[in-house]
């Protein structure tokens, strides 16, 4: 049983490693609007919890592959925050997770979304996204 536990540990903490490897997530969300703002850009917030089944499924499925990458650092600024250990703004759910926000520079939600999805469906949200941005 033990062993089994240190594999989920190390597993978890392999995952974020690459998580944060090609993907430049800040925590702070004042951070992030200056940045957005300086850079042109709109904001991701991806809002998840420290052990979250759904949220590493996304993680590993979506957020892992070259495409999505490419696309999220030339569109956003990337916001990253932990319902466990960030503060959160009050106007952001952090209930059921993995949850999608994206944002304009100023704060203003331009599309908000929730759950793990695959590529294909991460992707056709993210044309939503620029579809409603204009």
């Amino acid at each position: 049983m033990h062993k089994i536990k240190l594999f989920i540990v190390a597993s978890l903490l392999f995952s974020s490693a690459l998580f944060s490897a090609e993907l430049n997530w800040l925590n702070d969300y004042d951070a992030a609007l200056k940045q957005a703002k300086k850079e042109k850009k709109m904001v991701y917030l991806f809002i998840g919890a420290d052990v979250c089944r759904w949220c590493e499924r996304f993680k590993d499925m979506t957020l892992s592959k070259k495409h999505v990458i490419k696309r999220l650092n030339q569109e956003y600024v990337l916001l990253y925050m932990s319902r466990d250990r960030h503060k959160i703004p009050s106007k952001f759910t952090t209930q059921g997770v993995p949850r999608h926000y994206f944002l304009k520079s100023d704060g203003t939600i331009i599309y908000e979304d929730r759950g793990s999805r695959e590529v294909d469906g991460f992707l056709s949200l993210l044309e939503e996204v620029s579809l409603k941005k204009e």
